[in-house]
């Protein structure tokens, strides 16, 4: 069974996007393309700054809902806290 990412974009008018891939970097690609979600689609460009793996598809679901539903400060706090930044 493959692992999960559950990632954090940066979009180009400044707002998070939260999602959850098997292969990040396929899914960067399509979402560069304008050919991932909707929500991205209309604020490329989109830039990752965030990941973190999980062992399935219902740990990625349960994680990508935890972070859905944190604040704004609490999504920039947990990218910094992995060393992220966001500018």
């Amino acid at each position: 069974m493959r692992p999960y990412t559950v990632y954090i974009l940066k979009c180009g008018d400044g707002s998070l996007y939260t999602g959850i891939t098997t292969d990040l970097e396929a899914r960067l690609k399509s979402h560069r393309k304008g050919k991932g979600a909707r929500y991205t689609r209309g604020r490329l460009p989109v830039e990752p700054v965030y990941a973190e793996t999980v062992e399935n598809r219902s740990a990625a679901l349960k994680r990508e809902l935890e972070i859905k539903r944190m604040s704004r400060r609490q999504k920039l706090e947990l990218i910094r806290e992995q060393g992220g930044s966001f500018q």
